[in-house]
């Protein structure tokens, strides 16, 4: 029967690694892995022995139409990644939607997420939270996901390398302000670190240390917007005004400050216009 079964592995700690995933991963034809040299050391020390197959972002096109082939010819695929739940941030994604595309039956056997276990301690709020993964090394694809979710009141999750954890510190800063922030470094290992406090905080403190381990960053949602500070057509005209001051011209300065406000571009234009 063609099946595909997305298995979690361990974070970290391998007592963490279900006698289900074992079993499961006894039981498939064969293993499409991210690095099968870590997963090749996960498996030998359960005692699995199954072919491993290379399938990470760099090869997925033409090794994940091999998978599929080989899962329709009636074999059972399983994938994991380095790390924690396959799929997630990750290019099993692309796998798993094939599969649905092409109605071969898909199965989940969960593991620990780095994301879930980090909000889990945080100490930030769990009821509504936005995962966004990694940001671009792209400057301007790096500035507009921020852009994009600067204003979102839920919790936000981020994962990062340590070689770029003091510039998305310094971002975030600056786009999203001097929030609140848990760092969750090493999560079920040995040397687990959760550190607390403000963005500014942790990039004084990074300026002493060295940042080491895979990080995932908790961040508190953007603060409620004041709800006693009414907005008059004398405020929006002055809004219209610091903006032509800053070099916009009459009417982009009335149409973006129309936008922010609910008066129309008209009546701000005619104030600012007479003044």
């Amino acid at each position: 029967m063609s099946e595909l079964y997305v298995v979690g592995t361990p974070i970290g700690n391998l007592s963490d690694f279900s006698p289900r995933a074992v079993e499961t991963l006894k039981s498939v034809d064969f293993i499409a892995a991210e690095d099968t040299r870590v997963s090749l050391k996960l498996l030998t020390h359960f005692g699995i022995q199954k072919p491993l197959i290379s399938y990470h972002e760099h090869n997925l096109r033409e090794r994940g139409e091999y998978i599929l082939s080989r899962i329709e010819n009636g074999e059972k695929c399983a994938i994991v990644t380095d790390a924690g739940m396959p799929c997630i941030s990750d290019p099993g994604e692309d796998l798993v939607r094939l599969c649905a595309e092409r109605g071969i039956e898909i199965h989940v056997v969960p593991s620990p997420t780095a994301a879930m276990s980090a909000l889990a301690v945080s100490g930030l709020s769990t009821s509504r939270f936005s995962f966004e993964g990694f940001l671009s090394v792209t400057k301007k694809q790096r500035q507009a996901h921020l852009d994009e979710i600067k204003n979102l009141r839920r919790t936000l999750i981020f994962y990062e390398a340590p070689h770029k954890l003091t510039y998305t510190l310094n971002d975030l800063l600056t786009n999203l302000g001097d929030r609140k922030i848990a760092l969750c470094r090493e999560l079920t290992k040995i040397h687990e670190e959760v550190l607390r406090g403000r963005i500014s905080d942790m990039i004084e403190y990074y300026k002493e240390k060295t940042p080491k381990g895979e990080y995932v960053l908790i961040v508190e949602g953007a603060p409620e917007a004041e709800k006693d500070e009414e907005i008059t057509l004398e405020k929006a005209c002055e809004m219209a005004e610091n903006l032509i001051n800053d070099g916009k011209t009459l009417s982009d300065a009335c149409k973006e400050i129309a936008k922010l406000t609910g008066f129309s571009k008209s009546e701000i234009y005619s104030i600012v216009l007479r003044k």
